[in-house]
């Protein structure tokens, strides 16, 4: 059996519509949560005098996917930063598979590499944070 062809081009285009796609879904979500929250929020006065960190609903992987489910607009903003935190990581997931499609060894092991960094790293700062 054939393996399919993948050409240079055709991983690049597939590339930038995974960032471009990325991107503009995060900016959407945000700007609906930003908008909901406005709509629910907008008329109240901001104290600055006290400070008030961010709850845990807004700062665990779970929750704010189980916040965006309920409709919270916080939520659905962090949602939306998630999703954009995402688009590099799906970037080289595609690489990955593009070079293995290819055939080269080379850029497989560098980009296996590349994504093994940034999910360690990604997974140190939520397991410290």
């Amino acid at each position: 059996m054939n393996a399919p062809q993948v050409s240079d081009k055709a991983i690049e285009r597939l590339v930038s519509v995974v960032l471009r796609s990325g991107v503009l879904l995060s900016a959407f979500v945000v700007l609906a949560g930003g908008i909901y929250f406005l709509i629910l929020h907008g008329n109240e006065i901001a104290d600055y005098r006290t400070f008030r960190g961010e709850p845990s609903i807004d700062r665990m992987l779970g929750q704010i996917l189980h916040g965006a489910i309920d409709l919270r607009a916080r939520s659905i903003i962090q949602a939306g930063i998630l999703l954009l935190l995402a688009t590099p990581i799906a970037r080289v997931i595609v690489s990955l598979i593009g070079f293995a499609l290819e055939r080269d060894g080379k850029y497989v092991a560098i980009t296996a590499i590349v994504l093994a960094v940034l999910l360690y790293s990604l997974s140190s700062g939520m397991i410290a944070g």
